[in-house]
């Protein structure tokens, strides 16, 4: 039987406990006022005018989750979720709004701006936090032409007001917030006032001082963060090149730090970036909102290059329009990894436009059952052992919701080598995520050849000293020696992917939405299934039924190892059955 990939019941969380963090009153003096408008930077991205369509009619799709609401104002909604609340606090919807043509959206764009700023414009309620504040005025300003068009003065005066009020709040909270991508958000949000607001000027060099110490602090030498969240790091790089073109547009220069981390992460972001250009989906994060990637790249500036070696922790093979990307670091460790995943040489494989071998994702947006449920092991594509995660939940899971777990220990050693084959190329893995509870650690080889068409790996669990010998044998005491220890290699498939068990049990074809066929087989060792699993996407309201291909074994002795193959059918060969 396979371990299910479900979560468990959970305990419903309390209405005010999930939002009181969002709540605040804003009580210090508004300082400068602003007097109009210096710069009106345009929208860096366009918004749906469907999606726009679809909230004139009523339907709130907001953070995963969808609210019907016609007729009604949206800060009457009880938000349903913090994401849901963030999103639209952040005002996420006012670029779909401004999307419909012949300025469609414009007065209920008015409408739930002037209704905002009646409830909550003086400072007090939800979104008062410093990186929605900041997301709020980034928009704001970015769209203050469409918002400002035929508006009612006393609605303009309050508007300036509420800006002015939120650049003084920016420029006392910013420090308060939480280190990453909410200080960017917040910083940003005031540089964007410094730049674009008469009467703010003087916010800039502090505004500006802030975002070059948190570049050099949060942006390591290869340009990636402590999360290793592959969508965080696009949010960031976002953040950062509009923070530079605004800059660039109002004549002002960015301190160096900034130019430097945009020219560190580029090339990191290239990295961990699939063939259909969507990102690997790790550590909490999802493949990027379509074009948000190509164009935060173009807008950079910076000129493309190959990283040679690990990217932020991941492991790049390219070739024939076929990319495999593979975790080759451990998660972040300690109370603040409430997002890092246990996937340690989990890979994705994409051909062309379309994924193939994918990881389930983060069930964030499903609630904190299927959050803790996508963060297991057993939900990535890699080996999984009875029972146990390569890395470990705090042994207060039970006291503490599941939102808030971090990782108490996980793989201390993770190895990586790479392999120079004859037409392709390799790389060779191991981690000791399993060495302190069972003795063992897993190996992991893959090689991408014949120019795309075939990706061979190997997978084998071993305890490789003395010491290791010993803690398996205390473990598994009770297990007959015929029986051993199971385990399995997981590929989880994209739900558009067409599985089918060929005749005789000896291999899998998988179909793609354009035809192509690719066909997994296995070396012999271990048993071949195909077993329910689900996709985690954040753009749906619920998680998607998909299948994942299970080649399960046992570890009798001292090791046991699992060989097989994934190719196109010009390069059906068949799956090498060597020693590990």
């Amino acid at each position: 039987m396979s371990e299910p990939l479900t979560p468990s019941p959970g305990r419903p969380r309390a209405r005010d406990a999930r939002r009181g963090h969002r709540w605040a009153v804003w009580r210090a003096g508004f300082g400068p006022q602003m007097q109009g408008f210096l710069w009106q930077p345009e929208p860096r991205f366009p918004g749906s005018a469907a999606r726009g369509r679809q909230l004139l009619a009523g339907n709130f799709r907001l953070g995963g989750a969808l609210v019907e609401g016609a007729g009604q104002s949206p800060w009457d909604i009880d938000p349903p979720t913090d994401a849901f609340e963030a999103a639209l606090h952040g005002f996420d919807w006012l670029d779909d709004l401004a999307a419909i043509p012949d300025g469609g959206g414009r007065a209920t764009a008015q409408a739930w701006l002037g209704d905002w700023l009646v409830r909550y414009g003086t400072g007090k309620g939800p979104g008062w936090s410093p990186d929605l504040t900041g997301r709020r005025q980034i928009r704001w300003i970015s769209q203050a032409l469409f918002l400002m068009n035929g508006q009612d003065p006393t609605d303009s005066k309050a508007f300036h007001a509420a800006l002015s009020r939120q650049t003084a709040y920016l420029a006392k909270t910013w420090t308060k917030t939480s280190s990453g991508l909410p200080r960017f958000e917040a910083l940003t949000g005031l540089i964007y006032s410094a730049c674009a607001l008469i009467g703010m000027e003087t916010q800039l060099d502090p505004a500006l001082n802030g975002l070059a110490r948190e570049c050099a602090r949060e942006i390591d030498s290869q340009g990636g963060i402590v999360t290793r969240n592959p969508e965080e790091l696009l949010e960031v790089f976002v953040l950062l090149t509009w923070a530079a073109q605004i800059l660039q547009e109002t004549g002002k220069q960015a301190d160096p730090a900034i130019d430097t981390a945009i020219m560190r992460i580029a090339p990191t972001l290239r990295a961990v970036r699939h063939a259909d250009g969507s990102l690997v989906r790790a550590h909490g994060g999802g493949r990027g909102a379509p074009g948000r990637l190509i164009g935060a790249l173009i807008q950079s500036g910076v000129r493309p290059s190959r990283i040679k070696g690990l990217a932020m922790g991941f492991a790049r093979m390219a070739a024939g329009r076929v990319t495999v990307i593979t975790d080759a670091a451990p998660p972040q460790i300690g109370p603040s990894s409430t997002n890092a995943h246990a996937g340690t040489l989990a890979f994705e494989m994409t051909s062309a436009n379309h994924p193939l071998i994918v990881n389930a994702g983060s069930g964030a947006a499903f609630g904190p059952d299927w959050r803790r449920a996508g963060r297991a092991t057993v939900s990535h594509s890699t080996v999984s052992l009875q029972g146990y995660s390569s890395s470990r939940f705090t042994e207060k899971a039970r006291d503490v919701p599941p939102e808030r777990l971090g990782f108490a220990e996980g793989p201390s050693d993770v190895s990586v080598q790479w392999a120079e084959i004859a037409n392709g190329e390799g790389v060779i893995l191991s981690h000791d995520g399993w060495r302190r509870t069972h003795g063992l650690a897993h190996l992991r080889s893959l090689t991408l050849e014949d120019h795309g068409n075939l990706l061979r790996g190997e997978d084998g669990l071993a305890a490789l000293d003395a010491a290791d010998r010993e803690k398996f044998l205390s473990i598994n005491r009770n297990l007959p020696s015929d029986v051993g220890l199971r385990f399995a290699a997981r590929f989880h498939l994209h739900p558009d992917v067409v599985v089918e068990l060929d005749m005789g049990g000896s291999a899998i074809s998988l179909t793609l939405p354009n035809e192509e066929v690719w066909v997994f087989r296995h070396g012999g060792e271990g048993e071949l299934s195909i077993q329910p699993s689900v996709y985690f996407d954040a753009g749906r309201l619920t998680p998607r039924a998909t299948k994942q291909i299970v080649l399960t074994n046992r570890v009798r002795g001292y090791g046991a190892a699992v060989s097989w193959s994934i190719a196109r059918p010009a390069a059906l060969l068949p799956a090498p059955d060597l020693p590990f």
